[in-house]
């Protein structure tokens, strides 16, 4: 008997096609990841003041080697150095002022891709790991600078390929070009590499402190467990990086991973491990108890990652990603100096 040949999807159906067979390439462009035109009036700032290892407009507790006079402000008795008082300022309002420095280093940014085989799903017209790629970019524009070095690992389970950080529009599009190119990861590819162990590795090999961008679903293959206070694999890693850098969490879902639709009995498949199992989701009872399963999981990813003292973002498939980034960076700068404050014990 001949074996029966493979499916072939129709033309057109974008992301949809991870649902019916393994995707083979990427499902969005490069031109059209983050458009810069709706970011030009939004900038995500650095607030954290990393002991002097944030120069130029980064603020650092000390000013780094070559820097150059900046802006007078008021003196602090017991914070400011006699030394940089600005005699001519003072003597012309009467209060004491010192005069800031400029250095001419730069801030390093690096962003973590987890491209594991459960990010190759998407229902909404792209997948989850193209629009992880796409909050790459819009964090990108977003934090470009004069001089700020962008530079991204891509985390597959049997590898970790480093993509050096360079400054500059052009090395920017070239990252995400590299990350779009990125050959897809087949279905039960094993592997040493999990979520735990790839945000260890950004935090042992990248010295030099910054913002740090881990891009995943945060889920770990044979973790069923949903009570919120039982720590996951990768929280103290996290609580690790986020000790000497400023870190933002973009958790992506898609929308049918949280609101399972009615559409009769379904094969749900772990694509990272052996499990599968039929569901009837046309039972209004099956399907609340997966729901209600999977907002349990969210709410863990949300209450380790609030632990490890990291900024989180999700973003889905089914919404504008420009957007809700753009929203986010607005409230981000009223809460991220609360939200970034360093483990107990910990100074900044």
């Amino acid at each position: 008997m001949a074996p029966r040949p493979a499916f072939e999807p129709p033309e057109g159906l974008g992301a949809l096609a991870s649902v019916l067979t393994e995707p083979k390439a990427a499902t969005l462009p490069l031109n059209k990841l983050a458009p810069e035109a709706a970011l030009k009036r939004l900038e995500l700032t650095i607030v954290r003041r990393l002991e002097g290892f944030l120069h130029g407009d980064h603020r650092g507790l000390l000013p780094g080697p070559g820097s150059e006079p900046n802006d007078a402000r008021v003196y602090v008795p017991g914070q400011d150095d006699v030394r940089k008082m600005d005699w001519a300022v003072t003597a012309r309002t009467t209060i004491p002022h010192v005069r800031d420095t400029i250095s001419d280093r730069e801030l390093e940014i690096w962003a973590l891709l987890d491209v594991t085989p459960s990010m190759n799903w998407g229902t909404e017209g792209v997948t989850k790991r193209d629009l992880g790629i796409a909050a790459i970019a819009t964090i990108g524009f977003l934090s470009s600078r004069m001089g700020d070095r962008f530079g991204g690992l891509i985390m597959r389970p049997d590898q970790l390929k480093r993509i050096p950080a360079q400054a500059g529009r052009t090395a920017l599009y070239g990252l995400l070009r590299r990350m779009l190119t990125e050959p897809i990861v087949a279905d039960h590819t094993k592997g040493p590499f999990t979520l735990a162990q790839g945000v260890e590795r950004l935090s042992r090999t990248e010295r030099r402190r910054g913002m740090r961008v881990v891009v995943s679903d945060f889920l770990t293959p044979g973790d069923y467990e949903l009570d919120p206070d039982v720590p996951t694999d990768w929280e103290a890693p996290m609580r690790h990086l986020a000790v000497r850098n400023q870190v933002l969490a973009v958790e992506v879902v898609d929308r049918h991973e949280i609101e399972f639709p009615d559409v009769g009995d379904l094969l749900i498949r772990d694509p990272e491990t052996d499990y599968e199992r039929y569901v009837n989701t046309s039972d209004d009872e099956a399907r609340l108890r997966m729901d209600a399963a999977s907002a349990a999981q969210r709410e863990r990813i949300r209450q380790a990652l609030r632990r490890a003292g990291c900024a989180h973002i999700q973003l889905r498939t089914d919404r504008d990603w420009v957007y809700d980034i753009a929203r986010f960076v607005l409230a981000y700068r009223r809460t991220a100096a609360v939200l970034h404050q360093p483990p107990q014990g910990v100074e900044k």
